[in-house]
């Protein structure tokens, strides 16, 4: 029979498999391009600033995804704790996105505006201060780094190659931006963005 012939043969069936792999990806994938809710932003939804960028970055850079998720599913648990499910449509920006799955802290997707800067500024610091059963480390560090101003401009130049719609103007005006700023301003700054947009939306 055919398929005990391949099954016989190894290198055959290892490029049968991934090609069906692949058709099966394709098709998974292409429609996503052409999906105005997976291209287009979602109301509300704008580039970050240059310091809410550089927050990200520092978002990324000390591993905070690795414990808290940017999505909220569409779950009545989650919807009552954490407000509107997220959208694809939010994430347009992020290269690459934060959504993630492991929710040793909370999710983060609509954390933006629940607390004020003085209060992530000291759970940033001394994350015991304002939660005392949190074991969320401290990155008092942040307080004193500052921000690689000279860095900024480049990274919405590349950011603009790739389709984020930043004007010119907002890319020579990005270096000034954030001169002086600290890490641990940016990092407030990205936090408070986030999600701030979905107050607006139709609660689910």
């Amino acid at each position: 029979m055919k398929h005990e012939a391949i099954e016989r043969h190894l290198g055959l069936l290892g490029v049968l498999v991934a090609i069906v792999i692949s058709i099966a990806g394709l098709v998974e994938i292409i429609p996503l391009y052409f999906a105005t809710e997976t291209t287009e932003p979602a109301p509300g939804i704008l580039p970050y600033a240059a310091l809410e960028l550089e927050g990200r970055d520092v978002y990324v850079r000390e591993g905070c995804y690795t414990c808290h998720s940017q999505m909220v599913r569409p779950l009545r648990s989650e919807t009552e704790r954490y407000g509107h499910y997220s959208l694809a449509g939010e994430s347009v920006y992020d290269h690459p996105f934060q959504f993630g799955s492991k929710r040793t802290g909370p999710d983060l997707a609509r954390v933006g505006g629940r607390y004020s800067d003085d209060w992530h500024r000291l759970h940033m610091v001394d994350p015991r201060a304002v939660v005392p059963e949190s074991n969320m480390p401290g990155f008092p560090w942040l307080a004193d780094a500052p921000i690689d101003a000279d860095a900024t401009p480049r990274k919405l130049a590349a950011l603009q190659a790739v389709g984020v719609p930043y004007s010119d103007a907002e890319v020579r005006a990005a270096r000034d931006a954030v001169a002086g700023r600290t890490e641990l301003d940016a990092l407030v700054a990205y936090l408070q963005v986030l999600g701030r947009a979905s107050r607006n939306w139709e609660t689910p």
